[in-house]
């Protein structure tokens, strides 16, 4: 079985590109083998070739977007030094993702309400996922305290947290009113509050 470390071929490339945006759309039961054949232009055979189960694509999608999601603040990292300027791109990331329609939701958002009817193994990734980035951003707000960059009214970890909430209840809200100017709408306020 293929893992995000490994190359994957350019089919199984595309089939995890559209199961991401089936996740996306719908979350884990909102689609099947069937569709993704229909999308990509193959058989549910060739599917069954890559990933047996849709426990093993749905695991290995979540495993490559937590990759991705390392790579993206490690990256951030590199060339933003800022406590509240990383915060301000992190958001600023995800209101482009959600203007421009490439990403409009976090899979790992979508999947974490799906939670208590989830495949052990997708579930695993799904909390790393969220404990990876409550982490990176309880780093982030304590450097932020430390300079004198962020005020904080709770612990570095439960800004972390309260933000992390905010972001996704942001997504949440640019979808329910169809208007991607609601992630903004949301943030913006946010952020002017953490300003010290």
């Amino acid at each position: 079985m293929s893992t995000p470390s490994t190359a994957l071929s350019s089919t199984a490339d595309e089939i995890l590109a559209c199961a991401r945006s089936l996740v996306m759309a719908g979350g884990y039961n909102g689609f099947s083998y069937a569709d993704i054949a229909a999308v990509v232009g193959i058989r549910k055979a060739s599917i069954h070739h890559h990933f047996p189960n849709k426990v093993d694509l749905v695991r290995t999608l979540v495993a490559r977007y937590r990759e991705e999601a390392r790579t993206g603040i490690a990256e951030l990292e590199r060339h933003v030094s800022d406590p509240l300027a990383q915060l301000r791109s992190y958001a600023g990331y995800w209101e482009g993702c959600i203007t421009d329609a490439s990403a409009s939701f976090c899979i790992c958002a979508m999947l974490a309400s799906e939670l208590p009817i989830l495949p052990e193994e997708v579930a695993l990734e799904v909390r790393a996922h969220f404990r990876f980035l409550a982490a990176w951003l309880a780093s982030v707000f304590e450097r932020g305290a430390q300079q004198g960059r962020l005020r904080l009214s709770g612990t570095p970890r439960a800004e972390a947290e309260a933000f992390l909430a905010a972001v996704h209840g942001a997504m949440l809200s640019a979808r329910a009113y169809g208007d991607p100017k609601m992630f903004g709408v949301v943030m913006t306020p946010l952020l002017d509050r953490l300003s010290a």
